[in-house]
This record gives structure tokens, C-alpha cells and sequence, in this order.
């Protein structure tokens, strides 16, 4: 590139003054006709030349390629049918091409694979096209290429597009779509639902169907499923939202698996299914707590149980046994009396948990009484007994009937001395006693040691059945819990535990130990011994698995997708066996080990990955459209031919695609070239002034 520059050697409007002045006196001489007017403007012309002292410039030149960008979409989305298929084999082909290209830097972006928490914030191929691009100047960009099934959440309509993505403007931005353009689906979205109910109450859940071919109002199956138990059928109208009533049958968790029927053909089924969790809450739960004598530790129950407000507490007290005549006249006794039939007849059904504390037969309760508490317990009802020696005595709970249901038998023995509490190989795994603060011990020389501190005293069982969670004096139980046909059943053989919590040789924690029991009678989920859960941490699937078994069992996690992954959880320092799996695909996730299911979900309900998975040129295709590039199904054909085109022309065509050929140059050097000598400047003002002389002496 050549071109012209001055460098004035002196200041440029006293040059401009010079040479009007040198010209007005070389136009006043020709006007007057001096010999050798013209003849003086020579040397007058080479000085204002070297004055002006010109250059000749010339560029040297480099041509700067165009900048491609091609977006990758590699959501979840694009493993459905052939698309992901169609999209490697159109990358494939661009690629090639593209490189075939010289004067073209090609830049290759997967996106969609990560975005989100597990998916649940869509697709962003813009997010990443911007990120591309940071570093582009607008007139090097030659277009951009997005192959994708047209799920896009970061382009939600045309206009909203360009205006967040002015700078793609410039250059053509063209679209492949991997799906089908006859696609349909059927899917279910939870539109609301509350995250707590009453137990025993319903709670509504607000759903909605939709099917892209069906007709509005037309009912389609639906199938919900509580923790893993009976289906329950339904229709629901498709396009339409409906609210569900949902039992609570338990407190904490209750999960809900909510299954719409696939429709014949359907692109996916992946979004046909969907996870309601409301935790259960009681409204007022009732607890009997009988004490059969005042004690120390008749307190510590009553101050627990009223600590809760949603507990209702009947409390008695046997002041007064039967066996008990000091001739004093019954019309002078301030005594109520105890209301047997009311309880144990009457409203035992009502009664949530029963407690009995050092509670001693001696014919207080007659036998049928205590037949009813056995069936109640059978039916599904919760009884704790914490005795002391009255239990060894021949007048003791354990008799029939109640000798049916408890866990262990009396060998008449008392222990009368200090002891310290620990857990048995079953107990650091049973949910109701693993990590209970202090159980480990806080001596780094003794780590398997409690502790806590000492009780004093400790009823002997023999013929043990059910889980001895705690061990006392020679390793004989201490607490042991038992299920009993649908109810369950806790026994603590001393009455000394309340020393724990009067900091008798360092304490233990009693409130906490008392408070586990009580909510496992009350059949608290999370203090499940049987349990299987899986949990969202950190990016992955942690999966949790509690038994009374020493014995590491596989569980088959099935992701929604369809594919199986088996994961063998190893032993925690919290009791349950533990392992965690990446997850990347959002959706419910399915566990089984063989006896136990549970189901987990990863992302939302319905997450924006999943739950619209109809390829569509409806997002993108207004932006594509307004950028001058095109749109193309590659059902069709494979990805389009690649031609450069000038800024201003056609971008695409019905079998090819354009890229802006900008031609941007960057400068690499530059050469200046005197036009003014000084050997030839001085010859010119020589020569120009001795021919004027030689003219004018004529």
C-alpha cells in the first residue's frame, strides 16, 4: 500500500504565506512581462518542495484470518433418539470443511453438559457462544453455527434474543437442529405443593398434564405411588391443572412418585414422571406415662415430654399401691382414683406412645386390661418400660400377658453397683444410639471407651430377643428395642439414668438418649434402623444404607435414563454404610438392595432440561432468521455446505450456509521514501536561477 505524507520544516502557515507571496510576485512580474517571470518560479517551486520535505509511504501488510464459532449442544436432551448421532456426524463434517478454509480460525464449543445445578437451569449455548467471543473484535467475526435440538433457555424469544445478543448481529448466526420436526411427548408438571401436612390429613398437590397431540380435557393415566408402596390410579385431563388430595400417612418424609402413562411413540419418557416430598408433621401426638412410684428419675420423663409442644402429656402417678394397708379410713384418703377403664379401655387407641416407669403389677391393672395394651401393642402401638428392681420381683410387669410382647425375661437378679454404660457392635449402628455424644469416648488412649458416666444399678434379663442397643455390667443389656407385629417396644433394665443428667461423673447425654427411644416408638423415619436414602451433596448421589447387619450389601442405583450403576456402600463413623456416585443427568433416581427401595431426585421437580424435550426451531430460529444465517433440520440432509460471502449478500441458501468474509489486514511495517533530495533541490534553485539571469541579460 502506497501513499503520500509531508513533514514541513518549518511551521506550516508561514510555508501557506510564502508560497501565496512567491506566486503573487511571479503573477505581478508575468503580468507585467519581466523577462524570466517564469523561469524564477523553478527555484521558488524546489524550495517550497524542500520545505514541505515529502515522503512516499508504503505499508507492509498481512491479511488477518475470520473468527467461526461453532456451539456444540451436549445437554441431556441431545441423547434422546438420533440426535446425538446426527449432531457428531455434523460436527464431523464442519469440521473438515471448515479447516479446509485458510483465511478462517475456527473455534469449537461444547456446552450444555454442565449447566445448572445437575441440569435444573436449562441449556445456555449463548452463555457460552458470549464467552467464545470475549476476546473477537466485531469485524473479524465470520458467523456463528449452533447445532442443538433447539431447547435452548438463555434465547427465550426472538425479541428478548437480540436484544441480550446484539454483537451476534453482525455476522450470521445459522442453526442445525439435531431432532425431528414430527417429535411429539406427554408430560406431567408439579405446579405446587406444600412442603409439610398433618399426619392423617391430606394435603393437595396442584398437577398439570400436557401431550402435544392430544386433545385438551382428554383424560390420561396417572399413577402415584407412596414410599415405594400400592399404586394408586388415576385419569387426569390433559392441559389442564388439577389438584390432587395426598394422604399423610407418616410423619417425616413422605415421597410420591407421580407417573403419567407413556403415550405410543413418544420421544421420551424421561419427563413422565416426577417426585413429591412432604414431611409429615403431627398435629397433637398423646402420651400415657405411669409412674408405679414417686422416684428420682420420674422427672426427667415428665420434663421431656412437656418440653415439646406438640406432645399431650397424661401423667400418673401410683402413690398408693393395693398392697398397701397402714388402717388408714379410705373416707380420710385425698387420693383420686385411677381411672383404669378410661385408659386402657376406653381411649388406649388414642394414646400415641405408652410409658411405663417403674410401674409394678401387684393387681392394680386386672388382666384383661393388660390384654388390651398386648393387642395395642400388636395393632400398631408403642410401649417403653424403664424399671428397676421391682421388675425382678414376682409381681412385675413381665407376666402374662404383657410377657408376650417384651423383649426380655427377669432372672430375679438386681445388680447394686457403679457401671458404665456402652454400645454393643449393634447399638453403633442402630440409629437411636449411633453417635450419641460421648459414645466413642474423647481419649485418644482409650477411643472405644464412653465417656460417660456411671448408673448404679441394673435389673438382670436373660433370653434376649430384638436389638440390646446399650450394655451395662458384664456386658448384660442395658436398653434393648424390639419390634412386636406392627408396634414396637423399648426396654431399659435400670432406673439410675437419670444420673446422667445431674452430672454424676462427668454425665451423659440422658435428654438426647430419652428423646431417640421415644421417637423411634413413635416410628420417626429418620430413626429407621432398615433405611435406605439417597441424598444430593455436593455435585453427586450419596448413598445411604442403615442395618442392624454387619454385612455390606450392593445397591442398584437406575438413573432416569434407564441405565443401572451398582455402588456398595462401606462402613461410616455414623453407624450406616456409605457411597457416593456422580450424578450429572437430573430426574429421579431409583435404589434398590434387594429388599429396600428409595428413590432420590436430582435438580427440581421439573427441571427445564427435562421437561421440554420437543426439538424446535421456535427459540432460536427468530434470532437465526433476524442475523441474516439460516435454518436447518439435520433430518434432512448432512450439515450444509460452507461458502464465504461478502458483508451485505445472502448468508444462506437451501443447501449451503455463509460466513462473512471480512478481509481485515493488520499492518506489519512501514517504509518512508524521501521525495525531496537535497542534491536535486539545490540543482533546481541553481539551474532555475541562472537561466532566469541568462534570460532577463538578453
Amino acid at each position: 500500500m502506497t501513499g503520500f505524507t509531508f513533514s514541513p520544516l518549518i511551521p506550516v502557515p508561514l510555508l501557506i504565506a510564502l508560497c501565496v507571496l512567491a506566486a503573487v510576485l511571479i503573477a505581478y512580474g508575468i503580468w507585467h512581462r519581466a523577462k524570466g517571470a517564469l523561469l524564477r518560479a523553478l527555484p521558488v517551486l524546489a524550495l517550497v518542495i524542500a520545505l514541505a520535505d515529502p515522503e512516499l509511504i508504503q505499508q507492509n501488510q498481512v491479511a488477518i484470518k475470520d473468527v467461526a464459532i461453532v456451539v456444540v449442544d451436549e445437554s441431556p436432551s441431545q441423547k434422546i433418539g438420533d440426535r446425538e448421532a446426527r449432531t457428531n456426524k455434523a460436527v464431523e463434517k464442519l469440521t473438515a470443511e471448515l479447516g479446509a478454509v485458510g483465511d478462517l480460525e475456527v473455534r469449537t464449543v461444547r456446552a450444555g453438559r454442565g449447566d445448572g445445578a445437575a441440569g435444573q437451569g436449562g441449556t445456555h449455548l449463548f452463555d457460552a457462544l458470549s464467552s467464545a467471543l470475549s476476546d473477537v473484535p466485531a469485524q473479524r467475526l465470520a458467523g456463528s453455527i449452533l447445532i442443538t435440538d433447539g431447547q435452548v433457555h438463555d434465547a427465550v424469544d426472538a425479541e428478548r434474543a437480540m436484544q441480550a445478543h446484539a454483537a451476534y448481529m453482525n455476522a450470521p448466526v445459522h442453526l442445525l437442529i439435531s431432532g425431528e420436526r414430527k417429535e411429539f411427548d406427554r408430560r406431567i408438571r408439579l405446579e405446587s405443593a406444600p412442603d409439610f401436612g398433618i399426619v392423617g390429613q391430606a394435603a393437595t398437590v396442584r398437577f398439570r398434564v400436557e401431550d402435544t397431540t392430544a386433545t385438551p380435557g382428554a383424560l390420561i393415566p396417572v399413577t402415584i405411588k407412596r414410599n415405594g408402596g400400592t399404586p394408586v390410579q388415576m385419569n387426569l385431563p390433559a392441559g389442564k391443572t388439577v389438584d390432587v388430595p395426598m394422604q399423610i400417612e407418616n410423619s417425616g418424609a413422605n415421597v410420591y412418585e407421580v407417573d403419567v402413562a407413556a403415550a405410543p411413540n413418544e420421544i421420551s419418557t424421561i419427563n413422565n414422571r416426577t417426585l413429591v416430598s412432604i414431611n409429615g408433621i403431627r398435629d397433637r401426638m398423646r402420651v400415657l406415662l405411669v409412674s408405679g412410684q414417686p422416684h428420682v428419675g420420674e422427672r426427667v420423663w415428665r420434663n421431656l415430654l412437656k418440653s415439646d409442644p406438640n406432645v399431650d402429656l397424661i401423667h400418673f402417678t401410683i402413690l398408693r399401691p393395693l398392697t398397701k394397708d397402714d388402717g388408714t379410713p379410705l373416707d380420710e384418703l385425698a387420693l383420686i382414683a385411677f381411672p383404669i377403664r378410661e385408659l386402657f379401655e376406653e381411649q388406649l387407641k388414642e394414646f400415641d406412645l405408652i410409658i411405663l416407669d417403674r410401674y409394678s403389677q401387684k393387681g392394680l391393672v386386672p388382666v384383661q386390661y393388660m390384654n388390651n395394651i398386648a393387642n395395642y401393642v400388636r395393632q400398631g402401638g408403642a410401649i417403653m418400660l424403664a424399671v428397676g428392681p421391682e421388675y425382678a420381683e414376682s409381681y412385675a410387669s413381665f407376666g402374662a400377658p404383657l410377657q408376650g410382647i417384651l423383649p426380655a425375661v427377669p432372672t430375679g437378679g438386681v445388680y447394686n453397683g457403679a457401671f458404665r454404660p456402652h454400645l454393643s457392635d449393634v447399638g453403633q449402628r442402630h440409629p437411636v444410639t449411633a453417635e450419641l455424644e460421648g459414645a466413642l469416648g474423647a481419649s485418644r488412649t482409650k477411643p472405644n471407651e464412653p465417656s460417660w458416666g456411671r448408673w448404679l444399678r441394673q435389673v438382670q434379663v436373660a433370653n434376649t430377643i430384638g436389638a440390646p442397643v446399650l450394655l451395662g455390667q458384664d456386658k448384660n443389656p442395658l436398653l434393648v428395642l424390639n419390634r412386636v407385629g406392627e408396634g414396637r417396644v423399648a426396654l431399659l433394665l435400670s432406673d439410675t439414668g437419670w444420673l446422667w443428667g445431674k452430672g454424676f461423673d462427668g454425665g451423659g447425654p440422658q435428654i438426647e438418649l430419652l428423646r431417640r427411644v421415644s421417637h423411634w416408638l413413635m416410628k420417626e423415619p429418620q430413626l429407621e434402623e432398615e433405611a435406605l436414602t439417597a441424598e444430593v451433596r455436593d455435585g453427586g448421589l450419596v448413598v445411604s444404607r442403615r442395618s442392624l447387619s454387619a454385612d455390606e450389601v450392593a445397591v442398584k442405583v437406575k438413573a432416569p435414563d434407564g441405565s443401572e450403576q451398582t455402588v456398595t456402600p462401606k462402613p461410616s463413623t455414623s453407624g450406616a454404610f456409605t457411597a457416593r456416585m456422580d450424578v450429572t443427568e437430573p430426574g429421579l433416581y431409583s435404589l434398590t438392595d434387594g429388599k429396600i427401595n428409595a428413590i432420590a431426585a436430582v435438580g427440581t421437580p421439573n427441571p427445564l432440561e427435562t421437561y421440554d424435550v420437543v426439538s424446535t426451531d421456535a427459540k432460536v430460529g427468530p434470532l437465526a432468521e433476524a442475523s441474516g444465517g439460516g435454518v436447518f433440520w439435520l433430518e434432512d440432509a448432512d450439515a450444509p455446505a460452507i461458502r464465504r460471502v461478502v458483508p451485505g449478500r445472502a448468508s444462506h441458501g437451501s443447501t449451503w450456509m455463509g460466513l462473512r468474509a471480512n478481509k481485515q489486514v493488520a499492518v506489519t511495517g512501514v517504509t518512508q521514501t524521501p521525495l525531496s533530495p537535497v542534491a536535486l533541490i539545490l540543482l533546481l534553485i541553481m539551474a532555475g536561477s541562472m537561466l532566469a539571469w541568462w534570460r532577463e541579460g538578453k
